[in-house]
């Protein structure tokens, strides 16, 4: 039995009927699609981020220097665009980290209840430290690096991601058909993987979104400070630290880093807003 094709007007149809009730991830989608693009072409779009040029210092944005250069003649625009590589990869990097551990033991924490009286203290212990003086911390005590940046900042946005997930096992645990599962003697582990584990795919995703924004900003501050990418890797946090002491004679060595900064974060909270609201039935029923 073949299966039937839908006409193309229809599917037509029901694309822009789903753009039109999903503005927020059309166009936050795209504005990170457009960044993902420069990020991967940097190398034929840029410049040498780390090419030092002394005549040049200082130089106003023009045709020459689209963004104009810093006080050692490195080219805005071509640090930039850098930049986005290292801001993405972050951020994303996080989020994967950040959603798999705290999946893995929010599961657990909802779902056994004596692992939830031992480790959710220990998430709320971690909670009561503010996350950049935890990456601080964490990163002081180590050798300064991307990959220890991403630690850094993972560990504090995982007991986020736990007590949402152990929220959502602990009210899915509860319904009769869960109940009866347990009673006929089906493995926890089926019932976590088939049963379960499907529950909180929604809500996850809308989070990973708020934790890659929110990790994002964070190595930017760390880096601001000096204490997050190294100086050799450009990254926007450290091209505004690397400004602010030009900053009255040379704006615009922290605006379009700024700019942008501004510009991915807003894109992310687009995607999550709208995917929190595609996602929720609640929502969806007024929409």
């Amino acid at each position: 039995m073949t299966a039937i094709s839908e006409p193309a007007p229809v599917a037509r149809n029901r694309r822009l009927e789903w753009i039109r009730y999903n503005p927020t991830i059309v166009i936050g989608s795209a504005i990170l699609a457009a960044l993902a693009v420069l990020a991967v072409i940097a190398p034929w779009i840029a410049d040498d981020p780390l090419g030092f040029d002394p005549l040049n210092r200082l130089k106003k944005p023009s045709a020459e220097f689209t963004f104009g250069t810093d006080q050692f003649g490195r080219d805005v625009y071509s640090r930039v665009i850098y930049g986005a590589r290292i801001s993405l990869a972050v951020g994303v990097s996080v989020a994967v980290v950040a959603t798999a551990a705290g999946l893995l033991i929010g599961v657990l924490c909802g779902y056994y209840r004596r692992v939830d009286a031992v480790v959710m203290r220990v998430m709320d212990g971690v909670m009561a430290i503010p996350p950049i003086l935890l990456a601080v911390a964490l990163i002081t005590l180590m050798q300064a690096g991307l990959a220890i940046v991403i630690v850094a900042i993972s560990i504090p946005e995982i007991p986020r991601v736990v007590r949402l997930v152990r929220s959502v096992v602990l009210q899915v645990r509860g319904l009769p058909y869960i109940e009866a599962a347990i009673a006929s003697g089906t493995r926890s582990r089926i019932i976590m993987t088939r049963h379960i584990l499907p529950n909180t795919l929604a809500p996850l995703i809308v989070q990973a979104t708020y934790v890659c924004a929110s990790a994002i900003l964070t190595e930017a501050g760390l880096s601001f400070l000096g204490i997050g990418t190294p100086p050799e890797i450009p990254s926007w946090g450290n091209i505004m630290s690397t400004g602010r002491s030009f900053f009255q004679i040379s704006p615009w060595i922290i605006f379009f880093p700024g700019v942008m900064l501004a510009v991915t974060v807003l894109a992310i909270n687009l995607v999550g807003d709208g995917l929190r609201d595609s996602l929720d039935p609640r929502i969806a029923r007024r929409l």
